[in-house]
């Protein structure tokens, strides 16, 4: 998924904002809180895709090729997707969809009614 592709899905979920930060990461919030980062690094060859996700798909997804636990984030089980051809679109939207949920899940009841979710 390039970056383009990555912020258009991204700013496609409701209530989402998004900030360029950490170098050149392109980093997608819901209500404050981070659900997805994509960091090319302005390079074409570089690649890196990261997301939380359940426990489960944690363990899953670090034993294929291609995909490790997130630096600095893995305790949260985010996973980070470190080639292209890691994942297909389709599934990294699936995935960031549902890093979306669980994530717009854990903010307060006051938030969530205020962003309409």
């Amino acid at each position: 998924m390039t970056r383009d592709e990555f912020d258009n899905y991204c700013g496609s979920l409701k209530s989402t904002t998004h900030v360029v930060q950490w170098g050149d990461a392109s980093v997608w919030k819901i209500g404050g809180k981070v659900f997805a980062i994509h960091s090319g690094l302005g390079n074409k060859n570089a690649h890196s895709l990261s997301f939380k996700c359940s426990d489960l798909n944690f363990q899953i997804l670090c034993e294929l090729d291609g995909i490790i636990p997130a630096p600095y984030l893995a305790r949260g089980k985010w996973v980070q997707l470190t080639t292209k051809e890691a994942m297909n679109n389709q599934d990294a939207k699936d995935y960031i969809s549902a890093s979306y949920g669980i994530i717009s899940k854990k903010l307060t009841k006051k938030l969530q009614a205020e962003l309409g979710l």
